[in-house]
């Protein structure tokens, strides 16, 4: 009987004192045995650290747990990376622990991953949003997006340019992806738009049609922070872009690039961020795709 591969589940916490007992709970209570649990805290300042040394004490794992308490918060994307140093797993996992897994998640997505070839390097899935308390919000796909069916799969660098799709929270990744990428990059304020555009520039991506994670929306979540004003997140998404301008190798491509650009140029307008209108715009120029309106949003936004 073949040995079943390892799976390395990072759990990062920042601050999720009221949900680190129930999303750590629902990664030791997993259907599939092969799992190794890496906890990387981001300098909390609440009672994360406390409940969770308590938690694993009192409900020791029946797999190898690695924890890392750090000193200094240092961002998601460079606390990720820390846990990624200690992993084994052939799958890794980036589970934030305001979230929660499903039972059969891990069972679920390795057995579909193993029957893929090599060339895909992440399966992704059907995710429940739900709210502080737990309480049913919204499906990921069918109610907000019903409108994406099919759901792209394979090599779908030019779909991740140009909308987002996918829930990140869901996503099991080959861990030979990330070791090829070094890990996120931690200049940027947030991991999944450039992890999509990187990674699927080169590797496929996989849908399983099956509800596998809970999200959890609350007033802390990273999310909330989209598209306010001064919200650093909007010039990590100009930083992608500047990539994705040098990966594009078709005028598809580009066609998406720049589909994400007006988007994003239209959301940096309305939320009061001039500068990301004013480096957005320049994206748009080198593209040779400048239309009129987009011209009249910058100049407006020039004088704000």
């Amino acid at each position: 009987m073949m040995e079943e591969p390892l799976v390395s589940v990072i759990a990062l916490s920042y601050n999720h004192e009221l949900f680190i007992k129930q999303a750590l709970s629902s990664v030791l209570n997993q259907t599939y045995p092969a799992i190794e649990l890496i906890l990387v805290d981001d300098a909390s300042t609440d009672q994360s650290v406390n409940t969770a040394k308590t938690y694993l004490e009192e409900n020791p794992a029946l797999f190898p747990v690695k924890i890392l308490f750090l000193k200094e918060n240092v961002g998601s994307c460079t606390a990720f990376n820390r846990g990624l140093a200690l992993a084994q797993g052939k799958y890794v996992i980036d589970f934030a622990t305001d979230d929660i897994m499903l039972p059969q998640r891990v069972e679920q997505q390795v057995s579909y991953f193993e029957s893929l070839p090599d060339d895909y390097g992440v399966v992704f899935t059907e995710a429940e949003y739900v709210d502080q308390t737990g309480n049913h919000l919204w499906y990921h796909y069918r109610n907000r997006l019903k409108h994406i069916r099919p759901i792209p799969t394979g090599d779908i660098y030019a779909e991740v340019l140009a909308r987002y799709f996918i829930s990140s929270p869901t996503m099991m990744i080959r861990k030979k992806v990330l070791d090829g990428m070094g890990g996120y990059d931690e200049q940027l304020a947030y991991e999944d738009f450039d992890f999509w555009v990187r990674s699927a520039r080169n590797w496929k991506y996989a849908y399983l049609d099956d509800c596998t994670t809970q999200v959890r929306k609350h007033s802390e979540s990273m999310s909330t922070g989209w598209y306010r004003p001064g919200d650093p997140q909007l010039y990590s998404t100009y930083l992608v872009c500047q990539k994705a301008l040098k990966l594009n190798k078709s005028d598809e491509e580009r066609k998406a690039l720049a589909t994400r650009l007006k988007y994003e140029l239209r959301q940096a307008f309305r939320s009061g961020n001039h500068k990301e209108v004013e480096l957005l715009f320049g994206l748009l120029r080198q593209l040779k795709r400048k239309p009129l309106f987009y011209r009249l949003l910058t100049t407006i936004s020039s004088f704000c």
